[in-house]
């Protein structure tokens, strides 16, 4: 079973399918990256620590990443909003998923936890 199928499923065909392929992305980027839920999201953890969220912007009804750590991030589509300490990442579900950059974001993200500038408990 799916970690957080009914998350997924209970999407629209648009966002779910970007939001699978979202998750899809998000593991394969490092074979410590874990998946679970927290504040009813998906949640990925790096070695158990917080790593990012997927969510859909209740307003525009489009999918994001949002990086826990984000304020340590600098890239020009990463938005912090009214956030202290996350950014997030929009994705449009109607356009092709911008997959190296997502790519980018997620390394970079990644690494903080592993240089250590995120500690590890």
């Amino acid at each position: 079973m799916l970690k957080n199928e009914n998350f997924y499923i209970s999407k629209n065909e648009l966002n779910k399918s970007c939001l699978l392929t979202l998750r899809g992305i998000i593991l394969k980027q490092d074979n410590n990256i874990t998946e679970t839920k927290k504040y009813g999201m998906p949640c990925f953890c790096y070695k158990k620590k917080m790593f990012c969220y997927l969510w859909v912007n209740k307003k525009t009804g489009k999918p994001y990443i949002l990086f826990v750590e984000g304020e340590h991030l600098n890239h020009s589509e990463l938005v912090m909003g009214t956030r202290k300490r996350m950014k997030i990442f929009r994705v449009n579900p109607n356009q092709d998923i911008p997959i190296k950059t997502i790519e980018l974001l997620l390394n970079d993200a990644l690494e903080l936890y592993r240089n250590g500038i995120i500690t590890i408990k």
